[in-house]
């Protein structure tokens, strides 16, 4: 399996485990929780759910379409996006929800919006072009 395959798997168990961790975190604190439902639900979708649909669907449906990656390199591209974007939708969450809708927030929700967005756009992409030549 190749590295970067395995960061994006390992990344998810990460997120996966912050977004457990929160979790725990608003049952024990009930009145504070309302700031972080958001982060958690980012940490577990984003984080969770879509690095392992990331890291599983570049390693197995090349295989499946018995072809090479189309482009290794949108696929390490991906990789940082998708992770600078959840950080940053997780960190800007909470601060909105806390009140602090201050112009650096905003801005933080704006481009980790559009790094997360990018990020399926280049997934989407990278794997369209591998599976393209598959026929039925």
């Amino acid at each position: 399996m190749e590295k970067i395959i395995v960061w994006y798997l390992r990344m998810s168990i990460i997120y996966f485990a912050a977004g457990a961790v929160i979790g725990f975190i608003m049952i024990l604190s009930p009145n504070e929780s309302g700031y972080y439902v958001t982060a958690h639900a980012h940490l577990n979708l984003l984080g969770f759910m879509s690095m392992m649909i990331y890291g599983v669907g570049y390693h197995i449906l090349p295989k499946f379409s018995g072809r090479h990656i189309y482009s290794p390199k949108i696929m390490h591209i991906q990789f940082w996006f998708a992770n600078a974007g959840l950080v940053g939708l997780a960190a800007g969450w909470p601060l909105r929800a806390m009140g602090n809708a201050s112009n650096f927030t905003e801005s933080l929700l704006i481009v980790s919006a559009l790094l997360s967005f990018v990020s399926v756009l280049l997934f989407a992409f990278n794997l369209l072009k591998t599976i393209k030549a598959v026929t039925l």
